[in-house]
This record gives structure tokens, sequence and C-alpha cells, in this order.
């Protein structure tokens, strides 16, 4: 025990004071002992509180009356007051009356509003004395004594006992959405369906054992429980979680982001509930929302992570257990989406044992897997709900919905007929929509990394599983393929190649990649989409191609081309787990990492990106709360056998190395990397440091902290052009003279310069940063989140630096109409 609750001395003169009866002298040293001790009646303090529940009843009130008038009855939250009040709530248990209770009660008000505490005694007497006095604890308090028992580092022994002594307790904690629900619901269910929530909260493993799923069905299959009923229930419930607390925490250093994590007690409960939704009988709605509990669960909490990877896990494995379309379509998106390693490893073993029961590819599952939602048509679908017609259509990466009411007139939002007659049918419309939009997104990301997966197709189950797909087909039509090796796109009804021949039959199909191809064929296909007026989901056509430079094949084994780099690393964490990427948040700990890393098993090769944390300097932190760097710096780029020994280096500094123990293995030659798999993987890279980089921040002028990264944002905002940026000039180049600004547009090197009325502006084209004239003064604009203004027809999505520097240029076209004060002042 900590020599701090060690005191023997205080120990006898209190029990000598106790012997005595000197009641005014053993007030005042008890709460000398309690400012002592800080309130925390451990170790010598237990005999301390023992000599005073051992005075008679005479002597405990005189006791109680003399605290009073010691305490600070104009300082309510005073220390002392607080001692006071612990210490009378011990000596008045059993006494007449009911001295402080108005105190009391604020003071477990104020403990219900915490997430836990550590040092519990007067939590214990406040909650012993309300049970003298006959009163209920209320749920907050209960939840939060329920939390310390969990979570402290120190055995709260007595709190265990009062909660098994606490008459009519919640079955599981309040403040949550989802919780409340569940207890205001299962309140007027039932004893049965309070049975259900309690074994759900029993749910202590990582999957099911035989004796709890046991438990469960029997539960399920009780007369007092419907199926179908406890299936909404559990999609209501569950619908809720992550939902903003209904009984918000304080905030503590005792734990981080209360309010925005799970209830710790309530996550076994989630987790059993999840697993009773797999028992029951397969619905679309209950495999929706395990998929958006899975989203849920593993949202970041910054200094934290993921919410509750376990409850996620319990969503995944749910899914893996439900038959069905639907639980299958789900496991697919999420294969697509989630980036948290944990996690993705059980979809993917979900996954390979559907495909294995099925006989197929694991591939082939994730494509059969995608479902139509409805559509009748590539991108359609036409509802007829009464008099009224509803189209569901999908437009690029989003799905909308267009209403004719009886009259076949277009009106914007579901007619009043609709709303009354058929809300089942509006409530899966809506549904269906954003489903939709979920899928087209974690499409899109699994096609544009198809590029590596060296995927081909039968022509016949190609156009069934994309290009002819409900769903799929709205990307697939948008990109360009190769039939038998010809190039081939879709336009007007049918596959054309770039002259417009229809390509009615194939053998093999593959996604169609700009790298080995003759520029004068790839400018052709541009031209061809542009001539369609095709958006591309992603960047194929005008995708950038990475060649082997002198200097790489100088420097052979490793590329230097991005190094140098100043990068935001959680930006750049976040990025490679969506290239599919493998990294690990540098912290500053005496420890090595491993680089980022990308599999590339098609190839039986692993790229490896070295970047290391960057220290504090001059007295400015580098660190987040939680002790992970803020930035790195970049280094090479190297290719190594994929089953080479991984390399590792310091946090902070240091060279990326094998263990001792294992055996050296040389980095594979550049110009021996396949010409594909170099320029996808330098692109991935050009992509982390074009968003990552602090030199692309146009608030970042002053070089941040201390100015330390000044020279470094000055050469990348406004230095030599990336491939990318080059790709993003040449389609400026064509893009431009379609523009209403077009007589005040120039490109001119690095940068495009636009004519406005008060001065001439310099946008580069790979930062996006402004100057102007005269003596190129740096102009800062920051970008608002948002659409912006709309630049017309783009040949492909996603290039958001694009998009803002045309936004700029129309806006500094017509600078006598700008408005905003903030760059006013700088005009």
């Amino acid at each position: 025990m900590n020599t701090y609750y060690q005191y023997p001395d205080r120990v006898q003169r209190v029990a000598a004071l106790a012997a005595e009866l000197n009641m005014g002298l053993l007030a005042e040293e008890l709460l000398e002992t309690a400012i002592g001790n800080g309130n925390s009646w451990v170790g010598d303090g237990v005999a301390v509180l023992d000599c005073v529940r051992a005075l008679p009843l005479e002597a405990r009130t005189r006791l109680a009356e003399a605290l009073l008038k010691l305490s600070d009855p104009y300082h309510r939250d005073s220390p002392t007051r607080i001692h006071a009040l612990t210490l009378v709530g011990v000596a008045a248990t059993t006494l007449p009356g009911d001295p402080l209770s108005e105190e009391r009660l604020r003071r477990l008000e104020g403990y219900g509003q915490t997430h836990h505490t550590w040092s519990a005694t007067e939590l214990e007497t406040l909650v012993e004395a309300e049970l003298a006095v006959g009163r209920k604890v209320s749920g907050a308090v209960i939840a939060m004594m329920r939390r310390s028992v969990l979570v402290s580092f120190m055995p709260l022994p007595r709190i265990a006992v009062l909660l098994d002594e606490l008459p009519d307790s919640p079955v599981i904690n309040p403040g949550e959405a989802w919780s409340d629900r569940a207890l205001a619901e299962v309140a007027a269910l039932g004893e049965s369906w309070r049975a259900v929530l309690r074994h759900a909260g029993t749910a202590k493993s990582a999957r099911p054992s035989a004796a709890w799923e046991r438990t469960a069905r029997d539960l399920i299959a009780s007369d007092a429980v419907d199926a179908e009923e406890l299936r909404t229930a559990l999609v209501g419930w569950l619908g809720l979680v992550g939902r903003p607390r209904t009984l918000p925490l304080g905030e503590s250093v005792r734990v981080m982001a209360p309010n925005e994590m799970y209830d710790p007690c309530n996550t076994d409960a989630m987790r059993g509930l999840v697993w009773m939704l797999a028992m029951l009988p397969p619905h679309p709605d209950a495999a929706r929302v395990l998929g958006l509990l899975v989203d849920t669960s593993l949202r970041k909490v910054p200094g934290i992570g993921p919410r509750n990877p376990k409850v996620a896990n319990a969503g995944v494995g749910a899914l893996s257990r439900m038959d069905g379309e639907a639980a299958l379509a789900e496991l697919a998106r999420l294969a697509s989406r989630v980036t948290f390693k944990g996690t993705l490893k059980h979809i993917g073993a979900a996954l390979d044992a559907r495909a294995a029961a099925l006989g197929l590819s694991r591939e082939e599952v994730e494509e059969l897997a995608v479902p139509a939602y409805g559509l009748t048509e590539v991108g359609a679908v036409v509802h007829q709900l009464g008099e009224c017609t509803a189209t569901l259509r999908v437009i690029g990466t989003k799905a909308g919905v267009t209403w004719r009411n009886g009259a076949g007139k277009q009106v914007k939002a579901a007619p009043g007929a609709v709303r009354a007659g058929h809300p089942e049918e509006l409530k899966e419309l809506k549904a269906a929509v954003k489903d939709i939009e979920k899928m087209l997104s974690a499409q899109s990301e699994r096609l544009d990394r198809q590029f590596l997966a060296r995927r081909s197709w039968a022509y016949e189950a190609w156009r069934e599983r994309y290009l002819d797909h409900p769903l799929v087909g709205t990307l697939a039509r948008r990109l360009l393929w190769s039939v038998d090796g010809t190039a081939a796109g879709f336009a007007e009804g049918e596959l054309r190649t770039v002259d417009d021949v229809p390509v009615t039959a194939g053998g093999t199909v593959e996604l169609w990649h700009p790298i080995g191809h003759e520029p004068a064929e790839i400018v052709a296909w541009r031209e061809w989409l542009e001539r369609h007026r095709i958006t591309q989901p992603f960047k194929q056509a005008h995708r950038e191609v990475y060649l082997l430079t002198d200097a790489e094949r100088t420097t052979q084994s490793y590329s230097n081309r991005f190094a140098a780099h100043v990068l935001r690393q959680h930006q750049v964490n976040s990025l490679a787990a969506v290239r599919g990427w493998r990294n690990t948040l540098r912290l500053c700990v005496d420890d090595s990492f491993p680089p980022a890393t990308r599999a590339l098993e098609a190839w039986g090769l692993r790229a490896e990106f070295w970047i290391e944390g960057i220290e504090e300097e001059g007295g400015h932190p580098a660190l987040t709360e939680s002790g992970s760097y803020l930035w790195l710096s970049t280094d090479q780029v190297r290719f190594y056998p994929a089953d080479a020994p991984a390399n590792s280096a310091h946090a902070g500094s240091g060279e990326y190395r094998r263990g001792w123990n294992q055996t050296p293995v040389d980095a594979t030659p550049l110009d021996e990397i396949p010409p594909l798999v170099l320029s996808e993987i330098l692109r991935d890279v050009d992509l982390f440091v074009g968003v990552a980089s602090v030199g692309a921040d146009p608030t970042w002028q002053d070089g941040g902290p201390g100015g330390r990264f000044r020279t470094y944002w000055q050469d990348y905002g406004f230095g030599e052009l990336g491939q990318s940026a080059e790709t993003r000039r040449e389609l400026l180049a064509r893009l431009i003279p379609r523009l209403a600004i077009a007589d005040r547009c120039t490109l001119e090197g690095r940068f495009l310069l636009v004519e406005g009325d008060l001065h001439t502006y310099k946008i580069h084209l790979g930062s996006g940063n402004i100057l102007m004239t005269p003596y190129d003064q740096y102009l800062c604009i920051v970008p608002k989140a948002g659409p912006g203004v709309d630049p017309g027809h783009l040949p492909f999505e996603g290039d958001r630096t694009l998009a803002v520097i045309l936004s700029k240029a129309m806006m500094l076209a017509r600078d006598r109409e700008i408005t905003d004060p903030t760059i006013l002042s700088q005009l």
C-alpha cells in the first residue's frame, strides 16, 4: 500500500478521541485526515472510519453536528464541504433525520456525470445514505459505479457489494441512445424480454459458446418472445449505436473522449444482441444494421483509434452466419472499405469460407455478392406506388429518386398519397438509395485496386458481373477494357473501339491501363471520352504513368523520387489503408517500426515506403496527446520478394534494416519490376505526398510551428510539378477553352495564370497555392468543404486539387465580386 495512505499515529489519535467521546476535536482530526488523504479512505483510512462507525448513537449525532459546524456552508463545492459531507454520511448512518440530503443528492448527480472514479469512499457513503433513507439510486450513478468497478486500477469491493444490493438496477447502463431505447421497450414488454437483454450482457467471449447459444435460442423460442418482433427491436436498438450520448459525461484526465466511446459496461450486451440477431431468420434490415454497426464501431476517435473493434468483429461474425444475399453483400462492401487489420482479417476469413463452400475463388464471391438493390436495368428502376411513380436512377456515384404524381407531373418529394398509403415501400426505397451509394463507393475503390490484381475474366462472365450488372454496370460502362487485346469502351448502348467500331464478342477481358500504350492512343481515348461525355469513376485514360528515370537506374535498388517530404502522419495512415497498404502509426517511444508496405501477391513482391517520425525542435511540440508523431519525413521506395524478412527502423530516426538473426535479402532492382507495378506503387506514394504534404496547406505560409518547415513549404507549394500535376496541366489545356473565363486564363509553366480586374493571379498546378501581382505576393484562400463552383464536365472523378484550382480560377477572374472579408483584406 502506498505510504500516502499509511498514518498509524493519526489512527491512534482518532481512536483516543473517540474513546474520550470528544466529538469537537474528533471532527477537526477527521477533516484534517480527509484533507491529507484526498478523501480517499483506503489503507489506514479504513481503521479511521471504523472508529467512527463504532461510536454510540448519541456520540455519532454530536459528531455529525460538529462536522456540519466545521464545513464551509457558503461554498458548496469546496473540498472542506465535500469532505464533511462524506464524514457526516459515515457518522449519520441509522441516525434519525437526513442531514445534508439535498447536497448529497447533488453530489450523486455529479457522480452520474462522471465516467468512473478510483477513490470511492465518498461515493460509497453517499449511496449507503440513500439506501438507508429508502431512496433509489439513479441509473446514471449505477452506470458510473459499474464503470468504476470495471476500469479502476484499484479494487473497489464495497462498490461491487453495493451494486448487488441495489434494488431494480437497470439490466444495462442507461445514458446511450440505444440502451435507453432498449431499457424502455424491455420495461414495457415484460420479464421474458428482460431475460433476453440480461443474457446478452453475458457475451464475454469473442464468439458464442455452445451453452450461451443454447440459452439464447431457448429465450428466442419462448412463447413470450415473438421472433419477428425481436428482430424489429434489435434492428432498432443497434441502429442507434454511436448516436450522441443522452447523458453526456464530463471530460476527465482519467479517460479520453468519454462521450465518443461506447460505455464499456454495455459492449458485451451489444455483442450478445448481435449474436442473437444472427440466430433469427435473415432479413435485409438485419444485414444492413450489422454493416452499419461495423462501420460505426471502427470509426476512429482522435488519440484513441477505432471505437470498439470487438463489437465490429461481432458484427462481421454475425454477417458470416447469416444466409441470404443481403448479408453477403455487406461482407463484400466491408471488404472494400474496412482498413482496421483485425476486423479485415475476420471479413477475409468469412468470404474465404463462403468461397470454399461455393467452390469459387474469393474474387468471384466478392463479384457475385454485389446485389442489384432492385434495379431492373443498369442504373435505374421504376416503382409504381398507387397512381404515383418513383424512378430511382444512379448518376455517377450518387443515387436519386424522381417522383411523378397521379397526374404525371414531376414533383420534388414523395406525394402525400405515397407517404400515407405506402410507408413501407417508401422506407425501402430510401434505404436502397443509401445502400446503393455506399456500395458504389466501395466498388469504385475495389475496381481502382484491380490494376495490380492481374485479374481477367471470360467475356460472358464479365458482361454478367460487370458491364450488364444493374449496379456495377454504372461503373463498368464508364471504364475502358481490353477485350482480347483490343481496347474498348461503352457508349451509345454497346462496346466500341476508339474508332467507334462495335465490339460484340470476345474471349478474355482485362481492365485497360495506359502503361505500355503509345501516347497517341492514350490521347485518342481521352478525346473519345470527351466526345461521348463520359466521366470515369477514377483516373484511367488520364491515369499518371511513372516510368523508370535515369536517377533510378543509377540507384538501381530504390527510388528517391518522393524523398525529403514532410507529411501529416495520420492522413498518410488513412490514405495508405484505403489504397491497400499496411502501416503502423509511429509513437515517440524507444521502439522500432516497419515501413509502410503493400503486398503484391499476384507478382510475388512487396513494396516498401520508408518513413520516419519528425522529432520536436526548438520547444515546439511534434506529438499528439497520445504520443504519436504529427509529421513524417519520407525516404526511399523499395521492392522485395514477397517472402523476404521485414525491415524496421527506430520510430524517430535510424536506418531500416533486418532483424539481427535474419538472413539479408537484397532489394529487387527497379529495372526488374514490371512497369505497371512500378507505376502503380509510385502513383500511390505520389498520392500520399500530394494529399498529406504540409506544403499543400495554404495556411502554412509561415512554415508551421517555429517556422521550421518554411523552406519546404515554399519549395513544394511553388516548385517543379510532379507527374500528377503534369497530368492536371494536360487536362487543363483541353478544358480551359471551354470555360466561360477562357479569355482570362493562360497556362504558363507550373502555373495557371488568371487575369482579374485587380490583379493577375498565378495558381500552382501541384499545390493549388496562389501568387498575385505585383511582387508575387502570396494569397491565402482556404478551400471550403462542399461541392464549390461547378467547373462543368470533367473526364474523371476524384481529383480534388483540380476542382480547387478551377474553383479558385473562376472566383479570381471576377475578383471585384468577391465578398469574403478574409480574402478582400489580402487583395
